[in-house]
């Protein structure tokens, strides 16, 4: 049974009504209409839990989905579950995938900083300076430039990025 056939709470129903509306009156063909289905049953069966059945669903959007700009968010969403499930390398590749496809995608930027963050952590904690030291300047850097693009958004990295000498900036924008 298909996933907004399953939606058993008001809020769903209704989220799910809406988009089926949504999808008669867009503008846009019938495989990005069946893109955007989806995606729609990936981040409601994300927002479950219920991972291998969202990574499936993007996957099928992924294939149907010519539009770069909701590719990245499709690749950014299967980013959130690697990374969410421990595969950290993954979770990286599909990251970086979206911001070549979307340079403007700030959440991407951060997520990639906190994994390099996280890795230079594990690397200090088994006394590799010289590993940890790489892994925070990459966080560094990929926090930047998402502070540069959300100025207001990621305090904790910018006072991170302060507190360790990594920037001199104050205001990003």
């Amino acid at each position: 049974m298909p996933r907004n056939q399953r939606n058993d709470n008001f809020i769903d129903k209704s989220f799910t009504v809406m988009a089926d509306m949504i999808l008669k009156v867009m503008p846009a063909n019938k495989k990005a209409k069946e893109a955007f289905a989806y995606y729609r049953d990936g981040m409601s069966a994300q927002a479950d839990g219920e991972y291998a059945e969202a990574l499936d669903n993007y996957k099928e959007a992924l294939t149907l989905e010519e539009d770069a700009y909701d590719r990245s968010y499709i690749l950014y969403n299967m980013g959130l579950i690697h990374a969410s499930n421990g595969d950290h390398d993954t979770a990286l590749d599909l990251y970086h995938q979206a911001i070549d496809l979307n340079p403007r995608l700030p959440q991407a930027l951060n997520n990639i900083a906190v994994i390099y963050h996280f890795k230079g952590d594990r690397a200090d904690e088994v006394g590799n300076s010289e590993a940890a030291e790489a892994m925070y300047q990459e966080a560094a850097e990929y926090w930047k430039r998402a502070i540069r693009l959300a100025p207001n958004n990621y305090i904790e990295a910018q006072n991170w990025l302060k507190t360790t000498g990594r920037s001199a900036m104050d205001i990003y924008f």
